[in-house]
């Protein structure tokens, strides 16, 4: 019940946070989406309360935000869908205000839209990520004169969009980028209505000096002024965290061209915003011209940061570890059509693991989420999708800097971002028959001066272009040590040796993939393979799962207990390093890409620390017991249900846990107390060898610090029977609740003994009135998935009917199982 009263307190804060008119209004429900192009607008024209004749019968209910590519994007059996999708609905639009404007506001949608009243086209915009608006206040003015209007429409108008993913060279995102380049109106759309005097944009700018002790505001603002009134008042309140007015100013202006100079105003000793108490002020405007009112709040926050020139990252004069990870805008079953409510709940789970840093990848992301960061207290690296490929041409260029413009100018308030990214892998050629350094230089000082004129106070950064590591405030070179290239125990060698090349370093993208609930007894055996010394650096075809030279990427298991081992010696390393700015682990949560398709979940690239769905993994737990204080303990292997070895053999129990100390229980049997150090590598001294036989365990850790106590359980099977290879594959159902029934399936050799190492890719169909539940981008609901030792499980909606599932694998028979309804 608190769980989901704090989430509602949340959704509210960003809720009011988000408002920026004086009317504003989601339009989720009612839409009609068709997924192809069109002959032309009329053909998308639909009167209320009968089709278009000659219409066909193709378009299906949607509810925004929406994505197209929801489901193929992780399809094993096709490539995502790239091409144009429609939009369609009637509107009741009334705009209360006389002579207001009416706006649609985009706060996304890809890649490139067109907007329609009826058949009139009133916009159009290229770029995915970019909050934009549409103005159809004079198109809804004419079309309520057309005898249509009330007639056909019923007194409605009809609003279309078109968008369009389509392959293009010269836009950003490049379609090599590690990530779907997706389609539709994948972010909310609000209709707004405004008075005649508007604001466009606020820029309040909060500083303060290292010490807290000086503060100042500025506020300046960009107006709407489409009929040229020539005065207004405005009124600008400053209200603390507390709720206290600080500061109030009431003017008169009339002058509306350019960012306008409202306020300015200095604060002793103000209240800072910081990981531990993000506080945020807030600043209220009212603007009054001819009887209108127009109404706006921004947050803002007052902190000091600095990037020591060869030194660490420092938040409000004092030294911070930048425990950082990832985020893709991406979630199984919607793709990049995640709603408020998953955005809050990821967000949270980040903070929930110890995370004070995040850098959004590859492109400027939903206000919302940066909402949350200034709420949480996650400091934010954002950056525009200028991603591989190249350099185009002069309209790619223009989008880039368009794209910079609106990221800063859209997000300027959050006092949560210090970064603004320019690019990344801008090294990697592909796009274009011309790869030329000097022209990339060219363009990236370009982008580094536009970001320095349009924000002085925040850093510039790029992550692997290093013939561009002297242009950008902050670099971030490609250290994957462990998983690319190297050893993981070279991590922080290699890192000293980037950090001496660097003017001031940061280490984003580390970590590797790991299949969920695959699990090794010795998973560091592709180690004993890899060449040391050769640096730990990201090169052409690392990705790839054939040739080349040895590599863990390659050659490794995707383990879950390979990770738990690379993750662990990272952060205990970490904490040695104290010229570290700090470092984001690559990503938070499994997301979908078009250019692994082999992988053990198709199309997803498995590096998160969650599954596309949420889900954790072990390795969520081993951060959590390195960045956070609330008192946690966590065995390795809930998702390990049989672990295997010889009889009497001992096995490692590892306990990642926070706590001072902790002491296992074996089937009730105490095997000793254990102290925390974070350098008694793996798992900070926590660790137990433990004879087993064949036969049923149960698991206890006891961890105490101070006069708090946290437990952990979990049970698992130990096998001491070998086996062969699989000849055989079981297919079984395990639980049954609520219309969706699970199964499992099993791969057996020619004795009937669990093959505990089998990695076989298998694959899930159904006949029958039910439905499989894939497609999600997840181990446990894809169609196609490898095996995770020796299992698999899928499950299905039974839709209270009779259905057969069958399960298929190359050189083994397929198995059906029939689930009676």
């Amino acid at each position: 019940m608190l769980k989901k009263l704090k989430i509602a307190v949340l959704l509210l804060l960003v809720a009011f946070q988000y408002v920026q008119a004086q009317k504003s209004k989601r339009l989720n429900a009612d839409w009609e989406f068709v997924k192809q192009d069109l002959g032309g607008i009329w053909e998308a024209v639909r009167p209320v309360g009968k089709g278009n004749p000659e219409e066909l019968p193709f378009w299906q209910k949607a509810s925004l935000p929406h994505c197209f590519n929801a489901v193929d994007a992780v399809d094993p059996d096709v490539h995502y869908y790239q091409g144009a999708g429609w939009y369609r609905t009637n509107l009741d639009i009334e705009n209360p205000y006389a002579n207001g404007r009416t706006l649609l506001h985009f706060e996304g949608a890809g890649q490139k839209t067109q907007v329609y009243i009826h058949t009139t086209k009133v916009a159009e915009h290229v770029g995915g990520y970019d909050e934009w608006t549409a103005d159809i206040t004079d198109a809804v003015a004419a079309f309520k004169k057309s005898p249509l209007f009330k007639t056909q429409f019923k007194g409605k108008v009809p609003v279309i969009i078109r968008c369009d993913n389509s392959r293009d060279l010269e836009m950003m995102p490049s379609s090599l980028s590690d990530f779907n380049v997706y389609g539709g109106i994948y972010r909310y759309l609000n209709l707004v209505y405004n008075p005649q005097l508007a604001i466009d944009k606020v820029f309040a700018h909060a500083t303060v000096d290292a010490k807290g002790a000086q503060g100042n505001v500025t506020v300046k603002a960009r107006f709407l002024n489409q009929d040229g009134l020539k005065d207004a008042n405005v009124k600008i309140s400053l209200v603390d965290p507390s709720g206290k007015i600080v500061f109030n100013t009431n003017k008169n202006i009339t002058s509306f061209s350019g960012d306008e100079l409202l306020a300015e105003t200095n604060l002793k000793s103000p209240k800072l915003w910081s990981i531990e108490t993000p506080q945020q002020y807030e600043v209220k405007i009212s603007v009054t011209a001819n009887g209108q009112t127009y109404l706006t709040t921004q947050k803002i926050g007052f902190r000091h940061f600095e990037f020591v020139k060869k030194g660490p990252f420092t938040l409000n004069g004092k030294r911070v570890l930048l425990r950082g990870t990832h985020r893709h805008e991406d979630h199984a079953g919607v793709a990049a059509a995640m709603t408020e409510e998953m955005m809050i709940t990821e967000m949270k789970m980040m903070k929930e693991m110890g995370v004070n840093f995040i850098r959004l990848g590859h492109y400027q992301q939903s206000r919302i989420i940066l909402d949350l960061c200034d709420s949480l207290g996650i400091l934010v690296w954002e950056e525009i999708p200028w991603c591989r490929g190249g350099l185009g041409g002069a309209v790619y260029q223009a989008q880039g800097k368009r794209m910079l413009t609106n990221m800063i100018e859209q997000h300027y308030n959050h006092p949560s971002i210090i970064i603004w990214g320019l690019g990344n892998e801008n090294d990697w050629p592909g796009d274009f028959s011309e790869f030329d350094k000097e022209k990339i230089r060219t363009y990236m000082k370009e982008l580094n001066d536009l970001s320095h004129k349009l924000d002085a106070s925040r850093s510039t950064a790029i992550r692997r272009c290093d013939f561009c590591r002297d242009i950008v405030d902050v670099y971030s070179p490609s250290i994957w040590a462990g998983w690319y290239r190297g050893n993981y125990t070279e991590y922080k060698d290699v890192s000293k040796g980037e950090f001496d090349k660097s003017e001031r370093f940061l280490h984003v993208e580390w970590g590797g993939d790991s299949h969920a609930r695959r699990h090794s007894e010795n998973p560091d055996n592709a180690l004993a393979k890899i060449k040391v010394g050769v640096g730990a650096d990201e090169r052409a075809g690392d990705a790839s799962l054939y040739g080349g030279g040895a590599r863990v990427s390659k050659d490794g298991d995707w383990s879950e207990s390979y990770m738990a081992n690379l993750i662990d010696w990272h952060l205990k390393e970490q904490e040695t390093m104290p010229w570290l700015t700090g470092t984001a682990y690559w990503p938070f949560k499994d997301f979908s890409t078009p250019i692994r398709p082999e992988n053990p979940v198709p199309y997803v690239n498995q590096k998160g620390v969650v599954e596309r769905d949420f889900t954790k993994k072990e390795s969520f737990y081993i951060f959590q017991s390195y960045w956070t204080d609330k008192p946690m303990a966590h065995i390795y292997g809930h998702s390990w249900p049989v672990r295997w070895g010889a009889e009497g053999e001992e096995k490692m129990v590892k306990v990642y846990s926070n706590c001072d100390e902790a002491e296992l229980f074996v089937n009730g049997k105490s095997f000793g107390m254990k102290k925390r150090n974070s350098q008694d590598f793996p798992a900070a001294g926590l660790r137990w060898l433990v004879p087993m036989q064949k036969g049923t365990y149960e698991i206890k850790v006891v961890a105490k610090i101070g006069k708090v106590t946290v437990t952990d359980e979990i049970t698992q099977e130990y096998q001491s029977e070998k086996w062969g290879k699989p000849a055989k594959l079981v297919l079984q159902k395990i639980s049954e609740a609520d219309g969706v029934a699970t199964v499992e399936v099993k791969a057996y050799d020619a004795n009937n003994v669990l093959c505990l190492d089998a990695a076989n890719e298998v694959k899930f169909n159904l006949i029958g009135d039910g439905e499989l539940i894939k497609n999600q981008g997840t181990s446990t609901a894809a169609s196609k998935v490898q095996l995770y030792n020796g299992r698999a499980v899928i499950s299905l909606k039974t839709n209270s009917q009779k259905n057969v599932v069958s399960v298929s694998a190359n050189g083994l028979s397929t198995e059906f199982l029939t689930i009676e309804k």
